[in-house]
Protein backbone atom coordinates (compact mmCIF):
# COMPACT_ATOMS: atom_id res chain seq x y z
CA UNK A 1 0.00 0.00 0.00
CA UNK A 2 2.86 2.43 0.74
CA UNK A 3 4.15 1.89 -2.79
CA UNK A 4 0.73 2.78 -4.22
CA UNK A 5 0.70 5.92 -2.09
CA UNK A 6 3.92 7.05 -3.79
CA UNK A 7 2.24 6.57 -7.18
CA UNK A 8 -0.74 8.58 -5.94
CA UNK A 9 1.51 11.54 -5.14
CA UNK A 10 2.45 11.74 -8.83
CA UNK A 11 -1.17 11.99 -10.02
CA UNK A 12 -2.57 14.24 -7.29
CA UNK A 13 -2.15 17.95 -6.54
CA UNK A 14 -0.64 17.38 -3.09
CA UNK A 15 2.81 18.79 -3.81
CA UNK A 16 3.24 22.55 -3.97
CA UNK A 17 3.19 23.93 -7.54
CA UNK A 18 2.69 20.41 -8.93
CA UNK A 19 1.60 20.63 -12.56
CA UNK A 20 -0.92 18.01 -13.69
CA UNK A 21 -2.41 18.27 -17.21
CA UNK A 22 -6.08 19.19 -17.33
CA UNK A 23 -6.50 19.65 -21.09
CA UNK A 24 -9.03 21.88 -22.82
CA UNK A 25 -11.53 23.23 -20.31
CA UNK A 26 -14.88 21.47 -20.80
CA UNK A 27 -16.92 24.55 -19.93
CA UNK A 28 -20.32 23.04 -20.78
CA UNK A 29 -19.86 20.14 -18.36
CA UNK A 30 -18.16 22.18 -15.63
CA UNK A 31 -21.07 24.63 -15.58
CA UNK A 32 -23.51 21.72 -15.16
CA UNK A 33 -21.48 20.22 -12.33
CA UNK A 34 -20.61 23.39 -10.36
CA UNK A 35 -24.06 23.80 -8.74
CA UNK A 36 -23.62 20.34 -7.15
CA UNK A 37 -20.20 21.01 -5.66
CA UNK A 38 -20.20 20.98 -1.84
CA UNK A 39 -23.36 18.95 -1.42
CA UNK A 40 -23.84 15.37 -0.30
CA UNK A 41 -24.82 13.91 -3.65
CA UNK A 42 -22.38 11.56 -5.36
CA UNK A 43 -21.35 13.00 -8.72
CA UNK A 44 -21.28 10.31 -11.42
CA UNK A 45 -19.40 11.13 -14.63
CA UNK A 46 -20.40 8.68 -17.36
CA UNK A 47 -19.30 8.18 -20.95
CA UNK A 48 -17.37 6.13 -23.45
CA UNK A 49 -13.72 5.45 -22.80
CA UNK A 50 -11.32 8.15 -24.06
CA UNK A 51 -13.86 10.98 -24.33
CA UNK A 52 -12.06 13.01 -21.66
CA UNK A 53 -13.66 11.99 -18.35
CA UNK A 54 -10.29 11.92 -16.54
CA UNK A 55 -9.42 15.41 -17.73
CA UNK A 56 -12.84 16.65 -16.61
CA UNK A 57 -12.31 15.18 -13.13
CA UNK A 58 -8.98 16.98 -12.86
CA UNK A 59 -10.65 20.20 -14.00
CA UNK A 60 -13.17 19.81 -11.16
CA UNK A 61 -10.24 19.34 -8.76
CA UNK A 62 -8.65 22.58 -9.97
CA UNK A 63 -11.99 24.32 -9.50
CA UNK A 64 -12.11 23.07 -5.90
CA UNK A 65 -8.59 24.34 -5.27
CA UNK A 66 -9.55 27.70 -6.81
CA UNK A 67 -12.44 27.81 -4.32
CA UNK A 68 -9.97 27.39 -1.44
CA UNK A 69 -9.94 23.63 -0.84
CA UNK A 70 -6.58 22.35 0.44
CA UNK A 71 -5.07 20.20 -2.36
CA UNK A 72 -4.19 17.54 0.21
CA UNK A 73 -7.90 17.09 0.90
CA UNK A 74 -8.42 15.92 -2.69
CA UNK A 75 -7.81 12.20 -3.36
CA UNK A 76 -7.66 11.04 -7.00
CA UNK A 77 -7.31 7.42 -8.11
CA UNK A 78 -7.37 6.46 -11.81
CA UNK A 79 -7.97 2.72 -12.18
CA UNK A 80 -6.88 2.78 -15.81
CA UNK A 81 -3.28 3.37 -14.70
CA UNK A 82 -1.33 0.15 -14.30
CA UNK A 83 0.34 1.44 -11.10
CA UNK A 84 -2.96 0.93 -9.29
CA UNK A 85 -3.71 -2.65 -10.36
CA UNK A 86 -3.26 -3.77 -6.76
CA UNK A 87 -6.41 -1.85 -5.79
CA UNK A 88 -8.73 -4.66 -6.77
CA UNK A 89 -11.61 -4.60 -4.27
CA UNK A 90 -13.72 -2.18 -2.26
CA UNK A 91 -11.75 -3.08 0.88
CA UNK A 92 -8.46 -2.27 -0.89
CA UNK A 93 -9.87 1.15 -1.75
CA UNK A 94 -11.08 1.79 1.80
CA UNK A 95 -7.68 0.84 3.24
CA UNK A 96 -5.86 3.06 0.74
CA UNK A 97 -8.01 6.07 1.61
CA UNK A 98 -7.36 5.55 5.33
CA UNK A 99 -3.60 5.24 4.69
CA UNK A 100 -3.66 8.44 2.61
CA UNK A 101 -5.48 10.37 5.34
CA UNK A 102 -3.06 9.16 7.99
CA UNK A 103 0.14 9.67 5.98
CA UNK A 104 -0.81 13.08 4.61
CA UNK A 105 -2.35 14.12 7.96
CA UNK A 106 -5.56 15.17 6.28
CA UNK A 107 -7.97 17.20 8.38
CA UNK A 108 -11.55 18.01 7.49
CA UNK A 109 -13.64 17.07 4.47
CA UNK A 110 -12.08 14.75 1.88
CA UNK A 111 -12.99 15.02 -1.80
CA UNK A 112 -12.73 11.54 -3.34
CA UNK A 113 -12.29 11.16 -7.12
CA UNK A 114 -12.33 7.55 -8.36
CA UNK A 115 -11.80 7.24 -12.12
CA UNK A 116 -13.17 4.18 -13.97
CA UNK A 117 -14.59 2.94 -10.69
CA UNK A 118 -16.15 -0.15 -12.30
CA UNK A 119 -12.65 -1.70 -12.39
CA UNK A 120 -12.86 -2.16 -8.59
CA UNK A 121 -14.73 -5.24 -7.43
CA UNK A 122 -17.85 -4.31 -5.41
CA UNK A 123 -16.93 -0.64 -5.76
CA UNK A 124 -20.49 0.37 -4.94
CA UNK A 125 -20.10 -0.86 -1.36
CA UNK A 126 -17.12 1.41 -0.77
CA UNK A 127 -18.77 4.41 -2.43
CA UNK A 128 -21.92 3.89 -0.39
CA UNK A 129 -19.85 3.65 2.79
CA UNK A 130 -17.98 6.88 2.06
CA UNK A 131 -21.16 8.78 1.22
CA UNK A 132 -22.87 7.59 4.43
CA UNK A 133 -19.90 7.96 6.79
CA UNK A 134 -21.00 10.39 9.51
CA UNK A 135 -17.70 10.12 11.40
CA UNK A 136 -15.70 11.66 8.55
CA UNK A 137 -16.93 13.97 5.83
CA UNK A 138 -16.51 12.85 2.22
CA UNK A 139 -17.67 14.28 -1.07
CA UNK A 140 -17.50 11.65 -3.80
CA UNK A 141 -16.95 11.94 -7.56
CA UNK A 142 -16.75 8.79 -9.66
CA UNK A 143 -16.45 8.07 -13.36
CA UNK A 144 -17.41 5.00 -15.35
CA UNK A 145 -17.70 3.69 -18.89
CA UNK A 146 -20.85 1.59 -18.59
CA UNK A 147 -24.38 2.94 -18.22
CA UNK A 148 -25.49 -0.10 -16.19
CA UNK A 149 -23.89 1.64 -13.23
CA UNK A 150 -26.88 3.97 -13.21
CA UNK A 151 -29.55 1.36 -13.77
CA UNK A 152 -28.43 -1.34 -11.39
CA UNK A 153 -25.51 -1.10 -8.96
CA UNK A 154 -25.83 2.57 -8.10
CA UNK A 155 -29.60 2.61 -7.84
CA UNK A 156 -29.55 -0.42 -5.53
CA UNK A 157 -26.99 0.96 -3.10
CA UNK A 158 -27.48 4.70 -3.34
CA UNK A 159 -31.24 5.01 -3.93
CA UNK A 160 -31.28 8.46 -5.46
CA UNK A 161 -28.33 9.97 -3.59
CA UNK A 162 -26.38 10.62 -6.78
CA UNK A 163 -26.52 12.91 -9.80
CA UNK A 164 -25.35 11.65 -13.23
CA UNK A 165 -23.55 13.59 -15.94
CA UNK A 166 -23.02 12.02 -19.36
CA UNK A 167 -19.88 13.24 -21.13
CA UNK A 168 -19.28 13.02 -24.86
CA UNK A 169 -16.20 13.58 -26.97
CA UNK A 170 -15.32 17.06 -28.25
CA UNK A 171 -18.04 19.10 -29.90
CA UNK A 172 -17.31 21.24 -32.96
CA UNK A 173 -17.01 24.25 -30.62
CA UNK A 174 -14.34 22.44 -28.61
CA UNK A 175 -12.65 21.25 -31.82
CA UNK A 176 -12.22 24.86 -32.98
CA UNK A 177 -10.96 25.90 -29.53
CA UNK A 178 -8.41 23.08 -29.47
CA UNK A 179 -6.98 23.89 -32.90
CA UNK A 180 -7.58 27.65 -32.54
CA UNK A 181 -9.39 27.84 -35.88
CA UNK A 182 -12.52 29.75 -36.99
CA UNK A 183 -15.95 28.11 -37.27
CA UNK A 184 -16.08 27.65 -41.02
CA UNK A 185 -17.53 25.04 -43.35
CA UNK A 186 -14.01 23.83 -44.14
CA UNK A 187 -13.24 23.23 -40.47
CA UNK A 188 -16.61 21.58 -39.88
CA UNK A 189 -15.96 19.09 -42.70
CA UNK A 190 -12.57 18.41 -41.12
CA UNK A 191 -14.35 17.77 -37.82
CA UNK A 192 -16.74 15.32 -39.53
CA UNK A 193 -13.73 13.42 -40.86
CA UNK A 194 -11.67 13.41 -37.66
CA UNK A 195 -14.33 13.11 -34.98
CA UNK A 196 -14.06 14.37 -31.42
CA UNK A 197 -11.79 11.95 -29.52
CA UNK A 198 -9.32 14.29 -27.75
CA UNK A 199 -6.26 12.02 -27.93
CA UNK A 200 -6.81 11.55 -31.66
CA UNK A 201 -6.07 15.24 -32.24
CA UNK A 202 -2.44 14.69 -31.29
CA UNK A 203 -2.20 11.99 -33.99
CA UNK A 204 -3.90 13.90 -36.79
CA UNK A 205 -0.90 13.94 -39.15
CA UNK A 206 -0.56 10.17 -39.28
CA UNK A 207 -3.57 8.31 -40.66
CA UNK A 208 -2.11 4.87 -39.95
CA UNK A 209 -1.53 5.67 -36.27
CA UNK A 210 -5.03 7.17 -36.04
CA UNK A 211 -6.57 3.99 -37.43
CA UNK A 212 -4.52 1.86 -35.03
CA UNK A 213 -5.59 4.03 -32.09
CA UNK A 214 -9.30 3.73 -32.95
CA UNK A 215 -9.02 -0.01 -33.55
CA UNK A 216 -7.28 -0.48 -30.18
CA UNK A 217 -9.94 1.61 -28.42
CA UNK A 218 -12.82 -0.35 -29.94
CA UNK A 219 -11.13 -3.64 -29.10
CA UNK A 220 -10.66 -2.55 -25.48
CA UNK A 221 -14.32 -1.67 -25.17
CA UNK A 222 -15.59 -4.77 -26.97
CA UNK A 223 -13.39 -7.32 -25.24
CA UNK A 224 -12.78 -5.77 -21.83
CA UNK A 225 -16.07 -3.97 -21.20
CA UNK A 226 -18.41 -6.37 -23.00
CA UNK A 227 -16.95 -9.84 -23.58
CA UNK A 228 -15.36 -10.14 -20.13
CA UNK A 229 -18.09 -8.34 -18.18
CA UNK A 230 -21.00 -10.22 -19.73
CA UNK A 231 -19.23 -13.50 -20.56
CA UNK A 232 -20.12 -13.08 -24.23
CA UNK A 233 -19.71 -16.39 -26.07
CA UNK A 234 -19.47 -15.10 -29.63
CA UNK A 235 -16.94 -12.25 -29.73
CA UNK A 236 -16.73 -12.48 -33.53
CA UNK A 237 -20.46 -11.81 -33.85
CA UNK A 238 -20.18 -8.86 -31.45
CA UNK A 239 -17.39 -7.33 -33.52
CA UNK A 240 -19.25 -7.89 -36.81
CA UNK A 241 -22.40 -6.35 -35.34
CA UNK A 242 -20.50 -3.20 -34.37
CA UNK A 243 -18.90 -3.03 -37.81
CA UNK A 244 -22.35 -3.30 -39.39
CA UNK A 245 -23.68 -0.42 -37.27
CA UNK A 246 -20.56 1.67 -37.99
CA UNK A 247 -21.07 1.12 -41.70
CA UNK A 248 -24.79 1.95 -41.69
CA UNK A 249 -25.24 4.92 -39.39
CA UNK A 250 -28.55 6.72 -39.59
CA UNK A 251 -30.36 3.83 -41.27
CA UNK A 252 -33.62 2.44 -39.92
CA UNK A 253 -33.34 -1.19 -38.79
CA UNK A 254 -35.22 -3.80 -36.86
CA UNK A 255 -33.37 -6.52 -35.00
CA UNK A 256 -34.85 -9.02 -37.45
CA UNK A 257 -33.41 -7.15 -40.42
CA UNK A 258 -29.91 -7.14 -38.94
CA UNK A 259 -30.21 -10.86 -38.16
CA UNK A 260 -31.17 -11.57 -41.77
CA UNK A 261 -28.22 -9.53 -43.03
CA UNK A 262 -25.71 -11.31 -40.78
CA UNK A 263 -27.16 -14.75 -41.56
CA UNK A 264 -26.91 -14.03 -45.28
CA UNK A 265 -23.23 -13.21 -44.74
CA UNK A 266 -22.58 -16.58 -43.06
CA UNK A 267 -22.76 -15.23 -39.50
CA UNK A 268 -25.46 -17.29 -37.78
CA UNK A 269 -27.38 -15.56 -34.98
CA UNK A 270 -30.91 -14.97 -33.71
CA UNK A 271 -33.08 -12.13 -32.43
CA UNK A 272 -32.48 -12.83 -28.74
CA UNK A 273 -28.69 -12.95 -29.00
CA UNK A 274 -28.48 -9.94 -31.28
CA UNK A 275 -30.81 -7.93 -29.04
CA UNK A 276 -28.54 -8.56 -26.05
CA UNK A 277 -25.41 -7.64 -28.02
CA UNK A 278 -26.98 -4.39 -29.22
CA UNK A 279 -27.80 -3.54 -25.59
CA UNK A 280 -24.20 -4.21 -24.56
CA UNK A 281 -22.92 -1.85 -27.28
CA UNK A 282 -25.30 0.85 -26.05
CA UNK A 283 -24.32 0.35 -22.41
CA UNK A 284 -20.66 0.99 -23.24
CA UNK A 285 -21.65 4.14 -25.18
CA UNK A 286 -20.23 2.92 -28.49
CA UNK A 287 -23.61 3.36 -30.17
CA UNK A 288 -26.92 5.08 -29.51
CA UNK A 289 -30.28 3.64 -30.50
CA UNK A 290 -33.01 6.14 -31.43
CA UNK A 291 -36.68 5.13 -31.30
CA UNK A 292 -39.40 6.27 -33.71
CA UNK A 293 -42.04 8.74 -32.53
CA UNK A 294 -45.51 9.14 -34.03
CA UNK A 295 -45.91 12.93 -34.04
CA UNK A 296 -49.68 12.78 -34.46
CA UNK A 297 -50.45 9.89 -32.12
CA UNK A 298 -47.68 10.67 -29.60
CA UNK A 299 -46.70 6.98 -29.50
CA UNK A 300 -43.12 5.70 -29.30
CA UNK A 301 -42.25 2.66 -31.44
CA UNK A 302 -39.31 0.50 -30.43
CA UNK A 303 -39.50 -2.29 -33.01
CA UNK A 304 -37.33 -0.40 -35.51
CA UNK A 305 -34.62 2.09 -34.63
CA UNK A 306 -31.87 4.24 -36.07
CA UNK A 307 -28.35 3.76 -34.76
CA UNK A 308 -25.69 6.43 -34.39
CA UNK A 309 -22.06 6.23 -33.33
CA UNK A 310 -20.85 7.92 -30.17
CA UNK A 311 -18.03 9.49 -32.18
CA UNK A 312 -17.58 9.85 -35.94
CA UNK A 313 -14.01 8.53 -35.72
CA UNK A 314 -15.51 5.10 -35.02
CA UNK A 315 -16.74 4.94 -38.62
CA UNK A 316 -13.31 3.58 -39.59
CA UNK A 317 -14.34 0.28 -37.97
CA UNK A 318 -17.11 -0.26 -40.52
CA UNK A 319 -15.47 0.83 -43.75
CA UNK A 320 -15.68 -2.58 -45.40
CA UNK A 321 -19.41 -2.00 -45.93
CA UNK A 322 -19.59 1.69 -45.06
CA UNK A 323 -22.24 3.97 -46.41
CA UNK A 324 -20.16 6.98 -47.43
CA UNK A 325 -23.32 9.12 -47.63
CA UNK A 326 -22.18 12.40 -46.08
CA UNK A 327 -25.81 13.15 -45.31
CA UNK A 328 -25.83 10.28 -42.81
CA UNK A 329 -22.49 11.39 -41.37
CA UNK A 330 -23.86 14.90 -40.92
CA UNK A 331 -27.00 13.45 -39.35
CA UNK A 332 -24.84 11.58 -36.82
CA UNK A 333 -22.99 14.79 -35.94
CA UNK A 334 -26.25 16.70 -35.44
CA UNK A 335 -27.61 13.89 -33.27
CA UNK A 336 -24.51 14.10 -31.04
CA UNK A 337 -24.80 17.88 -30.85
CA UNK A 338 -28.36 17.79 -29.50
CA UNK A 339 -27.71 14.83 -27.22
CA UNK A 340 -24.86 16.78 -25.63
CA UNK A 341 -27.32 19.63 -25.05
CA UNK A 342 -29.47 17.30 -22.94
CA UNK A 343 -32.30 16.65 -25.41
CA UNK A 344 -34.18 13.38 -25.70
CA UNK A 345 -33.84 12.55 -29.40
CA UNK A 346 -36.28 10.46 -31.47
CA UNK A 347 -37.00 9.89 -35.15
CA UNK A 348 -40.33 11.47 -36.11
CA UNK A 349 -43.08 10.03 -38.31
CA UNK A 350 -46.16 11.82 -39.63
CA UNK A 351 -48.45 10.22 -42.24
CA UNK A 352 -45.61 8.23 -43.85
CA UNK A 353 -43.30 11.26 -43.82
CA UNK A 354 -40.08 11.05 -41.83
CA UNK A 355 -38.73 13.85 -39.66
CA UNK A 356 -35.09 13.21 -38.86
CA UNK A 357 -35.24 14.30 -35.22
CA UNK A 358 -37.88 15.18 -32.67
CA UNK A 359 -36.06 16.85 -29.77
CA UNK A 360 -37.58 17.21 -26.32
CA UNK A 361 -36.28 18.80 -23.13
CA UNK A 362 -38.78 19.67 -20.45
CA UNK A 363 -41.67 21.45 -22.20
CA UNK A 364 -39.51 22.35 -25.20
CA UNK A 365 -39.82 20.52 -28.51
CA UNK A 366 -37.89 21.07 -31.76
CA UNK A 367 -38.33 19.34 -35.11
CA UNK A 368 -35.16 18.96 -37.19
CA UNK A 369 -34.48 17.91 -40.77
CA UNK A 370 -30.88 17.25 -41.84
CA UNK A 371 -29.77 17.40 -45.48
CA UNK A 372 -26.34 17.40 -47.09
CA UNK A 373 -27.11 20.03 -49.72
CA UNK A 374 -30.40 21.69 -50.69
CA UNK A 375 -29.38 21.60 -54.35
CA UNK A 376 -32.72 21.24 -56.09
CA UNK A 377 -36.32 22.37 -55.85
CA UNK A 378 -37.32 18.76 -55.18
CA UNK A 379 -34.92 18.48 -52.23
CA UNK A 380 -36.01 21.81 -50.77
CA UNK A 381 -39.67 20.85 -51.07
CA UNK A 382 -39.05 17.49 -49.41
CA UNK A 383 -37.01 18.76 -46.45
CA UNK A 384 -39.15 21.82 -45.73
CA UNK A 385 -42.37 20.06 -46.74
CA UNK A 386 -41.99 17.33 -44.13
CA UNK A 387 -41.81 20.00 -41.44
CA UNK A 388 -44.59 22.12 -42.94
CA UNK A 389 -46.90 19.11 -42.61
CA UNK A 390 -46.58 19.39 -38.81
CA UNK A 391 -49.37 21.69 -37.67
CA UNK A 392 -48.27 22.53 -34.14
CA UNK A 393 -46.34 25.65 -33.13
CA UNK A 394 -43.09 24.11 -31.98
CA UNK A 395 -39.79 25.28 -33.47
CA UNK A 396 -38.78 23.72 -36.82
CA UNK A 397 -35.26 23.70 -38.33
CA UNK A 398 -33.57 22.47 -41.50
CA UNK A 399 -29.80 21.96 -41.16
CA UNK A 400 -27.46 21.49 -44.13
CA UNK A 401 -23.96 22.14 -45.50
CA UNK A 402 -25.08 24.73 -48.04
CA UNK A 403 -22.79 27.72 -48.54
CA UNK A 404 -25.76 30.10 -48.53
CA UNK A 405 -28.57 30.10 -45.98
CA UNK A 406 -32.11 30.04 -47.31
CA UNK A 407 -33.24 32.00 -44.28
CA UNK A 408 -36.76 31.46 -43.05
CA UNK A 409 -39.52 29.75 -45.03
CA UNK A 410 -43.03 29.58 -43.60
CA UNK A 411 -41.63 29.81 -40.07
CA UNK A 412 -39.01 27.11 -40.68
CA UNK A 413 -35.42 28.23 -40.10
CA UNK A 414 -32.55 27.08 -42.30
CA UNK A 415 -29.23 26.78 -40.42
CA UNK A 416 -25.82 25.97 -41.85
CA UNK A 417 -24.38 23.13 -39.77
CA UNK A 418 -21.17 24.85 -38.67
CA UNK A 419 -23.21 27.77 -37.31
CA UNK A 420 -25.46 25.58 -35.16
Amino acid sequence: MNEILEYLKKSNFWEKNQEIPTGLTRTTYLERIKPFINNGLIKVIMGQRRVGKSYLLRQIMKELIAQGVNPKNIFYLNKEIVDFEMVKTHTDLAKLVELYKKTEQVKGKVFLFIDEVQEIDQWERAINSFSQDYRDAYEVYISGSNSTMLSSELSTYLSGRYVPFEVQSFSFDEFTQFFDVPKTKEQFVRYLELGGLPELYHLQKDTEIQTHYIHALVNTILFQDVVQKYAVKNAVLLEQLFQFIAGNIGSLFSTEKIVRYLNSNHTPTNNETLGKYLTYLEQTYLIHAVDRFDIRGKAVFTNTKKYYLNDLALRSQGLQQADSNIGHILENAIFLHYKAQGYTVRVGELRNKEVDFVLEKGKERIYVQVAYILDSTETIEREFGNLEAIRDQYKKIVISLDDISLGNRNGIEHIRAWEL
